[in-house]
């Protein structure tokens, strides 16, 4: 308790690299454990981020925040206020020189984008001002996060498919049909993964289930979040160890963080189960109870 305001206001003037390092893994421990509200891991981010000079270090940081933090241990409110914080370090890192932060600082405003007019510009222009330009890599990201809004077509999706016929981009273009906020988008995505004519291969399914669960799509997932318990487990044992990993480590509801998805978990597990879809289900069910523990000791879910 004493080490943690001087840890937090002088993290960044540490001379040592590995030093800062510990310290921010100290830090996401505690957030994980409970200990220090996900908020303040953030704002810590937020003042630090932009004059640490290791690119990975920032990567690691920024990666926990977007993805643990802002979308299961944060209830929507407050991860529109997370969202905007990141987007709003990540413009300040795009304005270093060096190409490989300028990289990061992109991959970041693309994932916490809410509005699509950035990074539609980005598009269009095919490059993001001053660097980096667009390469397939990032034009499906931006593409994946376009769908997640609903800001672009299953016709443009197409046209980028045609442009990188590549295997990534076939599973660029999944992940990207998979993400449209559309009812019928949904269902079709879902036939293909857990359906009884699937034919994905463990690639293609594993880029449709990144693609299905986003905090954004709550309402339209929400009715598949029970049917996983039983289509998941349904697909493991004909398609071997590799799908079951799959199938736990991306299909889960991962957006659903609640009790009522910890419980169908949890019966789940009383069930006959492959031993990997047991294994990966059980460390599933581990990280949603300890974001619900998260969310409960600091009144997060709002």
């Amino acid at each position: 308790p004493h080490s943690l305001p001087p840890a937090t206001h002088t993290l960044s003037p540490l001379p040592d690299p590995l030093t800062r390092a510990v310290v921010w893994n100290a830090l996401r421990d505690m957030v994980r454990d409970g200990e220090l509200h996900p908020t303040a891991y953030l704002d810590t981010a937020r003042r630090h981020l932009p004059t640490e000079p290791v690119t990975s270090l920032t990567e690691a940081v920024l990666t926990f925040a977007r993805t643990a933090i802002a979308d299961t241990y944060l209830g929507p409110t407050q991860r529109t206020t997370a969202l905007a914080t990141l987007t709003a370090l990540a413009h300040d890192l795009l304005t270093s020189p060096d190409p490989a932060r300028r990289l990061v600082a992109t991959r970041t405003l693309i994932d916490t984008a809410t509005t699509p007019d950035e990074i539609r510009s980005w598009w269009h222009h095919g490059t993001v001002p001053g660097g980096p330009a667009l390469d397939p890599e990032l034009r499906w990201r931006l593409l994946h996060r376009l769908a997640v809004l609903g800001a672009t077509t299953p016709d443009e999706i197409d046209a980028e498919t045609a442009r990188d016929p590549s295997a990534t981009g076939a599973q660029g273009a999944a992940r990207c049909r998979a993400a449209l906020p559309d009812p019928a988008a949904k269902q079709a995505a879902w036939d293909a993964m857990f359906g009884p004519d699937d034919r994905l291969s463990n690639y293609l399914f594993t880029a449709t289930a990144q693609g299905f669960w986003h905090p954004e799509h709550h309402h339209l997932t929400a009715p598949y979040r029970t049917r996983y318990f039983t289509d998941a487990p349904a697909l493991a044992p004909p398609r071997g160890h590799p799908l079951a990993q799959a199938a736990t480590r991306t299909a889960f509801p991962r957006t659903h963080t609640d009790h009522d998805t910890l419980r169908h978990g949890e019966h789940c597990l009383t069930t006959t189960l492959t031993p990997a879809f047991r294994r990966g289900l059980t460390d599933q069910l581990d990280a949603l109870r300890r974001a619900l523990r998260v969310r409960e000791r600091h009144h997060t879910d709002h």
